[in-house]
């Protein structure tokens, strides 16, 4: 395998300590994606052309399909060649690219997900007021925010990733190029480039999920008030697929990067990593579809369309 890599070249190891565990990864992680692509894209496409689902809720939910498409395509091919083959390497521009790119996508994500949550407790504290303060031009900001910040966030802490001095070996312990990864495999002093990981950290995944507490709190604090059961159960389901996709993504997130530095926590951080990278995007369309009598809706109006034969 060595023989086959530049001098520039990464070696993912991913789960090569787990040989016998490598296959059935494989179709796991193919069915996964397939899953992924079907889910997300059916979302996005019902968002589009269903007129009930042009709310703000529904942009926000697209905008985190369109962000898990992206997000597993920038991993999952890559892993699913590691894992089916001997060749384990990735180039140094491809593995930069897939840096900037998944470290772009996961921040977006913590800033998307605070967002919806904000979007949740308008509707529920404020239901007068929803269509006042959750205008389209709103909701269009709030979503380019996450985006940006995303951007940000990757053009500030990939470069001086990059810029380590590299152990000869180049054998990256995880499944995707990744700033704890890359720190790890460093030589040189990695002090300042962890502080800023850390300070990194915090802010993307800390505050957002403090902001995401907090809207919630004040939702519970709503709901509570609300006399009828009827009225409680219809709050709690408005909100309960967005909490549970919250719950999953944020528990893995900080599984994989406020985790101990030690062997036992880096192999089980990359099964939850591979819980992040590829559970999530395939679960989150199921969540919001599965438990959502809207989307289940749109979806029967728009197989009625397919259905029904052309007039002549």
């Amino acid at each position: 395998m060595n023989n086959k890599s530049s001098p520039g070249d990464f070696i993912l190891l991913a789960f090569s300590g787990h040989p016998r565990l490598e296959k059935t990864l494989f179709v796991l992680i193919l069915t996964s994606y397939f899953m992924t692509l079907v889910g997300n894209t059916l979302i996005i496409l019902l968002s589009i052309l269903d007129s009930k689902l042009h709310t703000p809720m529904y942009f926000f939910i697209s905008n985190l399909s369109f962000l898990d498409l992206c997000f597993t395509t920038t991993c999952v091919p890559q892993l699913l060649s590691n894992l089916w083959g001997p060749e384990k390497t990735i180039s140094f521009n491809g593995c930069a690219i897939q840096l900037f790119v998944f470290m772009a996508l996961g921040t977006t994500e913590c800033i998307l997900l605070a967002v919806m949550a904000f979007d949740r407790y308008v509707a529920i504290c404020r239901p007068l007021h929803y269509a006042i303060i959750m205008h389209p031009r709103l909701s269009q900001r709030l979503a380019t925010v996450a985006w940006v910040s995303g951007l940000l966030q990757s053009v500030i802490q990939t470069p001086p990733t990059l810029l380590l001095t590299f152990c000869s070996n180049r054998r990256v312990d995880d499944f995707v190029c990744e700033v704890p990864a890359l720190i790890h495999l460093s030589c040189e002093d990695t002090t300042y480039n962890e502080i800023q990981m850390a300070v990194a950290s915090f802010l993307i995944l800390v505050v957002p999920l403090t902001l995401v507490l907090v809207s919630y709190g004040a939702i519970l604090q709503t709901v509570l008030k609300i006399k009828s059961a009827e009225g409680r159960k219809k709050a709690f389901g408005t909100c309960s697929s967005h909490l549970l996709v919250v719950s999953l993504f944020f528990s893995s997130a900080i599984s994989v990067y406020l985790q101990p530095n030690n062997p036992y926590a880096q192999d089980r951080g990359k099964f939850f990593g591979l819980f992040y990278a590829v559970g999530t995007p395939t679960l989150n369309p199921l969540i919001y579809t599965l438990r959502n009598k809207v989307v289940k809706g749109a979806f029967r109006r728009l197989l009625s369309k397919i259905k029904q034969p052309r007039k002549s």
